[in-house]
């Protein structure tokens, strides 16, 4: 009885702490939104994540030594690392130009383009829900882009190439899932991630297109955002690493889409942005397609989060 107790309560505690990673990533996501126009978008994520793979270095080296720094496949933790750094260049310059609850909630299209990519490059079958449920999602990722369409034209697709940097990530984790603790883990995905950001930003200060134009320092309060955001995304990954061991995947993986929650009424408070009831049902449809896709591998479901 005991013991039932102890995991009953250790399960709760596991859900309790994953919420408040997910929380916390999507607070991290409006300051990212509050500084996005203020230097570019690119160099702003190479800062966050140049600083959060120091903070990492730092913690890694105190606590494994120069040993956590070797990776065993250092070509699938490029791929990790420049899924994320292509995640995070589209999802700040998406965030300058679209309402913060729209490009989260286009971003969950991750799991099925993951589904996707797990049957191209890991040989996985693709099921014929995994079909429906990818039709079905990109018709809500179509609902919600509606006004966004017309007025961004290509920039409003940004969100989309989010999802997709994500999934490489998914599929990487996958792939060296037990090669290393969850700290380097991490390492491996900022450490390249904060690389390829700076060859981004380099290439978009030299692309003409004046929001990319870094234009010299970045002021206080963006080196600020950006320290908050790296300290405040590591804790979230952690805590959602640590709610997974707790609870197991197939109970956390559902509530991710508390950060589509937390992105509207954050967007709605701070920002002044209500989505119009069409883009609610557009978003409805979002998570009931990654339902569906979670749904279909919970049985052989990993703990993805290592970003």
């Amino acid at each position: 009885m005991k013991r039932q107790l102890r995991l009953q309560f250790d399960e709760r505690r596991g859900v309790l702490l994953a919420v408040i990673g997910f929380i916390l990533l999507s607070l991290g996501d409006v300051v990212l939104k509050s500084v996005a126009g203020e230097w570019a978008t690119t160099a702003i994520g190479a800062l966050r994540y140049s600083m959060g793979a120091v903070i990492l270095g730092i913690v890694l080296y105190a606590r494994e030594g120069g040993a956590g720094f070797v990776p065993k496949r250092p070509l699938v933790h490029l791929m990790r690392g420049g899924g994320v750094a292509l995640a995070m260049a589209c999802f700040v310059t998406s965030l300058r130009f679209m309402p913060l609850i729209d490009a989260t909630a286009i971003g969950f299209t991750s799991p099925i383009i993951t589904a996707f990519l797990a049957a191209i490059l890991l040989k996985e079958r693709v099921k014929r829900v995994t079909w429906f449920a990818t039709l079905l999602g990109f018709s809500g990722v179509l609902i919600v882009l509606r006004p966004s369409l017309l007025d961004l034209g290509a920039l409003a697709l940004l969100p989309v190439i989010v999802a997709f940097g994500m999934s490489l990530l998914v599929i990487g984790n996958r792939v060296v899932a037990g090669e290393g603790s969850a700290l380097s883990m991490q390492f491996h995905v900022a450490a390249p991630a904060a690389v390829f950001l700076m060859l981004f930003a380099a290439g978009g200060h030299f692309s003409g297109v004046d929001f990319l134009h870094v234009g010299g320092m970045p002021n206080p309060g963006v080196v600020i955002a950006a320290l908050v955001v790296a300290a405040s995304a590591t804790t979230a990954h952690w805590l959602i690493y640590l709610g997974t061991t707790k609870s197991g995947a197939s109970t956390i993986a559902p509530l991710t889409y508390v950060q589509v929650l937390v992105a509207g009424t954050l967007g709605w408070i701070v920002f002044g942005h209500t989505p119009d009831a069409m883009a609610f049902v557009g978003i409805a449809v979002i998570i009931v397609s990654g339902l569906i896709i979670w749904h279909s591998r919970e049985a052989k479901s990993l703990p993805d989060e290592a970003g």
